[in-house]
């Protein structure tokens, strides 16, 4: 998966949101990394809701101009929890090993 398409769908785990929402709470999830455009959220939405993974919940007009919410699907919980773990399981094979030099470094550093 995709870093945007997992925030994405991260955004909508509280709550269903609309497509501006959608953009500022990835932003914010992502701590700044993932910033949507919004040609790219529609479309990344539009697959993603003929994939199962959200549907559209609610549309307004506000201000003359269609809103449409969007919210995350059984389908889509699952896979972002599969995604989760998949990431949280394979981050060892980095950070573990980052670790084992940082102290084989070290003990090369000290006298013996």
């Amino acid at each position: 998966m995709r870093e945007p398409t997992y925030f994405i769908l991260a955004s909508l785990l509280d709550e269903p949101l609309h497509g501006y929402a959608i953009i500022q709470r990835a932003e914010e999830l992502s701590g700044g990394r993932v910033r949507l455009a919004t040609g790219t959220l529609y479309t990344a939405l539009d697959r993603l809701a003929a994939g199962g993974y959200v549907e559209l919940v609610r549309e307004q007009v506000v201000h003359g101009r269609p809103r449409r919410s969007y919210g995350l699907t059984s389908s889509g919980s699952g896979a972002l929890r599969a995604e989760a773990v998949r990431m949280a399981d394979a981050a060892p094979l980095v950070t573990d090993r980052g670790r084992r030099q940082e102290r084989g470094t070290a003990r090369q550093a000290s006298p013996a």
